[in-house]
């Protein structure tokens, strides 16, 4: 039998799919010039160069809604999620898989809830980061200092994975098949390359209009394949059916069934947890904070999480494909000729689709990793440049040497991401992921209680804080694979003295909580006295123009100790 252009033999090896890589090259070559170009939009004269962070790192806090709503698709729905996704409902089911969808859901109202409140004080203030919030609201470096850390250590394995996601796609299409390790990775070093270049010149303008084609690209894709493929493959009752056989295999590794197609009573707490912890984490991730504090107002952020449950929707269709790609009959071989899951959903569009509609999904994909990997770079700059080197090293920088800090450090933060893809085994950036959720979780009591209250004492925060990082690395650490041995083999553990399993990062953070609520009042009993405020009631309120959008008085500045 003829094996179809691209697809993989028993060793791994496939040959290039010629006319989809052309299509993939042309329309990389389009978002680059864009990206290029962002650097001259909305900008006038005297801000060209974005000398800036506000500039540079928040593209001029001036996004209204429609480039917000593809800034932050852009930002949220990342190259991972697109192959990440579907891959674990091929392998293992809904519980692994499918639970990104109810997450996306319950995300929404808190971000209508919270994120306006974080711009207006954000606004009030000029604050980049969330770690400036912190350390603007409870006084002080080492909270400020913790969070910002948290960020930046979180940000790092997620830009890797999108490296991940990229370089998926560059096998599926051949590129991945040479034995000389150069010639194999040339491809993604000059993919990132074009990013770093555009994202030191463009800043977040970059990713904000490239954002754009990126999402149209994603929605025709997915489209097109939720109608076309069920019907090439009998209909969504056969998909289904075939899902449930493979689910129902025995794993001879672990003695058990593969999956599941729908969540059993044994999995719920494991179910629930994970979408609600993934839900409260992702906008404490800086690159989420980033989008939000990029908008021109707090409407502009409340219109959004009104209507951007329509990517949930098209992540659902998304989700599904990894069954579908069952039903196909899917072949993900790596180029070591072992079994990747994450080829699945580039592999079946490959050999289900026209070639010149397989160039087009493919580069939806591998342009998905430049939107979100320009973001998240910019924001650990921020966080680096703001919160490390100013508050710690240089107090007296100049915004202008803020931003070229920023865009040196960006640089940095993207080779890091590329040599931690080519030099690991991609596992170890996919556990450290896992690992990401859960530490960065652990800045939701500071940021969030932050915006309603400042009752919390800023040294219980920290020790909670701490113990919830150490107790979520320590149970991530211990849950083994029992496919490899290897350890951070999930993200899903007992609650301690009990045999309930949840979602670590949960368990953390209640941890975290009571100890940083615990230690609030023993504080407090002992009359141990806190840092002052620099931050107003009237603050969180403030929109686009308001008259209370002003330097804050001298005399109600903290004085950080």
């Amino acid at each position: 039998m003829t094996l179809p252009a691209a697809a993989p033999d028993a060793s791994g090896h496939r040959d290039i799919a010629g006319l989809a890589l052309t299509i993939v090259i042309i329309l990389f070559v389009i978002v680059a010039g864009i990206g290029f170009m962002a650097s001259r939009w909305r900008t006038s004269a005297e801000d060209r160069g974005l000398k800036s962070l506000d500039e540079w790192g928040l593209g001029g806090r001036g996004f209204g809604s429609w480039v917000t709503w593809f800034l932050l698709g852009g930002d949220l729905y990342t190259a991972y999620t697109f192959v990440a996704v579907p891959a674990a409902m091929w392998a293992t089911g809904a519980v692994s898989g499918f639970f990104a969808v109810p997450y996306t859901i319950v995300l929404y109202p808190i971000v209508f809830l919270l994120m306006s409140r974080l711009w207006s004080v954000s606004r009030s203030h000029g604050y980049v980061t969330p770690a400036d919030f912190v350390g603007g609201r409870y006084g002080g470096r080492w909270l400020s200092t913790a969070v910002a850390l948290t960020g930046i250590v979180a940000t790092m394995p997620y830009i890797a994975l999108q490296l991940v996601g990229m370089k998926a796609v560059l096998t599926v299409l051949g590129l991945g098949s040479s034995s000389n390790t150069f010639t194999n990775d040339l491809p993604l070093i000059i993919a990132f390359v074009v990013l770093a270049a555009y994202t030191y010149t463009g800043g977040l303008r970059a990713p904000a209009l490239i954002a754009v084609v990126k999402d149209l690209l994603i929605y025709l894709a997915i489209v097109v394949a939720v109608i076309y493929l069920p019907s090439k493959f009998g209909g969504w009752s056969s998909i289904f059916s075939a899902a449930d056989d493979k689910m129902s295999t025995v794993n001879p590794a672990t003695g058990k069934a593969a999956g599941a197609i729908i969540p059993g009573p044994a999995s719920f707490n494991a179910y629930w947890t994970l979408a609600l912890g993934s839900a409260m984490a992702l906008f404490m991730y800086p690159h989420s904070i980033t989008g939000v504090l990029a908008t021109k107002s707090r409407n502009t952020i409340r219109r959004n999480s009104m209507v951007l449950p329509l990517y949930s929707l098209m992540l659902g269709f998304l989700a599904l494909l990894g069954y579908v790609a069952i039903k196909a009959g899917t072949q993900p071989i790596d180029t070591n000729g072992k079994v990747n899951a994450q080829l699945v959903v580039p592999q079946l569009f490959l050999d289900a689709f026209p070639s010149w509609f397989a160039g087009i999904a493919l580069a939806a994909i591998a342009i998905g990793a430049l939107v979100p990997a320009a973001i998240m770079s910019i924001a650990a700059s921020n966080l680096f440049t703001r919160n490390i080197y100013r508050d710690l090293f240089k107090p007296d920088v100049t915004p202008a040497s803020e931003a070229k800090v920023s865009k040196l450090v960006s640089l940095l933060v993207k080779v890091g991401a590329l040599v931690f893809v080519l030099g690991m085994d991609q596992s170890s950036a996919i556990n450290l992921q896992l690992l990401g959720g859960i530490w960065i979780l652990q800045t939701f009591p500071a940021i969030v209680a932050g915006l309603y209250t400042r009752w919390f004492n800023k040294w219980a925060l920290l020790v909670g804080w701490a113990a919830g990082m150490v107790f979520g690395t320590i149970a991530a650490y211990n849950v083994v694979n029992p496919a490899t041995g290897k350890h951070f083999g999930g993200s899903i553990a007992a609650i301690p003295w009990t045999h309930t399993t949840v979602y670590i990062g949960i368990t953390a953070f209640v941890l975290n909580a009571v100890i940083a609520t615990v230690g609030t009042l023993v504080l407090r009993a002992c009359k141990v006295k806190d840092t002052a405020d620099s931050t107003r009631s009237t603050d969180y309120e403030v929109d686009e123009d308001d008259v209370r959008v002003q330097p804050v008085p001298e005399e109600l500045r903290t004085e950080l100790s």
